[in-house]
């Protein structure tokens, strides 16, 4: 399932991708191609001499072109904010949230819940024994090697590798 979601937010993001480096090399047909003559006429188009009619034309095409190129950043954005602990895929800087309810230290197989929506599973044996936090702050980085991610609670020194589970 979760390589389903990824995979699909992969090709979302190519698609869009995709369609901004159609529309830059492709140029949209001119307006009065795009409009029924009434549509044109009522629009007041066939007012414009050839020069202005062009110059409308090319001013579409550029404002087409940047705003799919934006759309594409955006929705390449969103993949990897959503997509981040999965695998390698996304921003390798670090996610700081916090913890939603009490941190009663740490344990492997423990589930920890962000505020942000994500959750993150404990994998190894790493302890904090008789720490009790509500809501607190927390930074999980991504490790040197490889696909593991360490969560550390502020104010310790003791990091957790986690796994991300949603």
């Amino acid at each position: 399932m979760l390589a389903i979601r990824i995979t699909r937010s992969v090709l979302a993001a190519a698609l869009v991708a995709a369609a901004s480096f159609a529309a830059a090399a492709d140029p949209s047909p001119p307006i009065e191609k795009e409009m029924t003559p009434e549509q044109f006429k009522a629009a007041g188009l066939d007012l414009l001499s050839p020069e202005q009619l062009a110059n409308l034309n090319a001013w579409l095409n550029r404002k087409i072109t940047t705003e799919t190129k934006k759309a594409a950043t955006l929705a390449e954005d969103k993949v990897k904010t959503e997509n981040r602990g999965y695998f390698n895929f996304g921003s390798s800087e670090p996610i700081v949230s916090k913890l939603v309810g009490e941190f009663k230290g740490f344990r492997q197989g423990r589930l920890y819940v962000l505020e942000n929506g994500q959750e993150w599973s404990q994998i190894d044996q790493a302890t904090l024994a008789g720490v009790r936090l509500t809501n607190p702050q927390v930074k999980i980085e991504p490790g040197m090697i490889g696909n593991a991610w360490y969560l550390s609670i502020e104010g310790y020194n003791t990091r957790a590798k986690v796994t991300r589970s949603k």
